[in-house]
């Protein structure tokens, strides 16, 4: 049988998602908990790998297991092995046809800014923090140049593995929250860094570094030399992987209780 599961993990204190050899990584945890309750090696596949540093609400995943199960021992007993960084949220029978990763057909980040004068202790390594003063409005007008299908080679890490630079976003939103900034970003698919170095992009624009143009220019360059340093991890929330309505999964976003809806 297939299961699919819906995972939230604090990402400051792995090293990414992806299993490595020796870094402890959320999906090495993962992957062992489940075992132990499956009494049987299992294999996790992810909606998509998280960088060190990076969290998610609700990262997808699934496993096949031909011993059975109840639902409730994919959460509560998997759950009893995890680090407290790491959680199973939901736990779903699934068909054959599922895939975490080639099944979803977009992803949805938050990125959480704190825009303060004093650096917040309790939010060490949950937010990005900026003592200077952003303006909304210019960030704003530079991200809807991203909007649509383009070229996201300027937005991209080097060392990306993408077979394409390609990538069609929907959305890009920023509001303010009190000393919040939030930018709510949801794409078919991201590049690696691709989140960060938008918001790199974005964040320079808002200092008034940068006409609001330039998140234009630099997309266009198709060259990430062109573009700006890449934000911080800390920031960086996966919030939603969406796929079919005939898979059955929740469509409702979590959002990082930081910040609510």
């Amino acid at each position: 049988m297939r299961i699919a599961l819906g995972v939230e993990y604090n990402g400051s204190h792995f090293y990414g998602w992806q299993r490595q050899l020796n870094p402890n990584t959320v999906q090495q945890n993962l992957e062992q908990a489940i075992s132990k309750v499956a009494d049987s090696p299992i294999q996790l596949i992810a909606a998509g790998r998280t960088d060190t540093g990076v969290h998610a609400t609700e990262q997808v995943v699934h496993f096949d297991c031909k011993n059975a199960r109840e639902l409730k021992a994919w959460v509560r007993g998997v759950n009893r092995y995890l680090p407290n960084s790491v959680s199973v949220m939901w736990a779903k029978h699934v068909s054959d046809e599922f895939h975490a990763r080639y099944s979803a057909q977009s992803r949805r980040y938050r990125y959480i800014v704190y825009n303060s004068a004093a650096r917040p202790a309790l939010l060490d390594n949950l937010v990005t923090w900026e003592y200077g003063h952003l303006d909304l409005h210019k960030m704003q007008h530079a991200a809807n140049h991203l909007l649509g299908m383009n070229d996201f080679s300027s937005y991209r890490a080097v060392a990306c593995q993408a077979n394409s630079p390609i990538r069609t976003v929907h959305e890009i939103t920023l509001t303010k929250r009190n000393e919040y900034i939030l930018m709510d970003i949801h794409a078919n698919a991201f590049l690696h860094h691709m989140v960060r170095n938008i918001m790199g992009v974005l964040m320079t624009i808002g200092r008034g570094e940068k006409s609001h143009d330039w998140s234009l220019e630099v997309l266009k360059k198709c060259d990430r030399t062109c573009g700006g340093i890449t934000a911080p991890a800390a920031g960086l929330y996966l919030v939603k992987v969406t796929y079919d309505e005939s898979h059955g999964l929740d469509k409702n976003i979590r959002w990082p209780a930081i910040v609510n809806g």
